[in-house]
């Protein structure tokens, strides 16, 4: 997964890409930025001509909700399969203690 870059950063290239003298390339201004993958930018444009034009795909603003939602999906699983290992290791302690003479 490529690293966060700050709304700042993420705002100024978008700026200076919708900016852009002619014959200046996306990938140029990424470099300027020090934007990895180069085609970083492209996808910021994209979404910036969305969140303007109103026409359907995922803003900027989705996209934040997609990632946010997926890291809520990863937390959620990962406390189910701790609570399906917790309820295994518990039913076994109780069938060993029924299985166990009493005395």
């Amino acid at each position: 997964m490529s690293r966060p870059y700050p709304g700042e950063v993420h705002d100024d290239v978008v700026h200076v890409a919708l900016n852009r003298e002619p014959g200046v390339l996306i990938e140029q201004i990424a470099k300027d930025f020090g934007v990895q993958p180069p085609m970083t930018p492209q996808k910021w444009l994209h979404c910036a001509h969305i969140d303007k034009s109103g026409r359907p795909g995922r803003s900027r603003t989705e996209a934040a909700e997609v990632r946010e939602l997926r890291k809520r999906n990863r937390l959620v699983e990962q406390e189910n399969e701790v609570l399906r290992r917790a309820a295994t290791y518990l039913s076994q302690m109780n069938l060993s203690r029924e299985g166990s003479p009493r005395s």
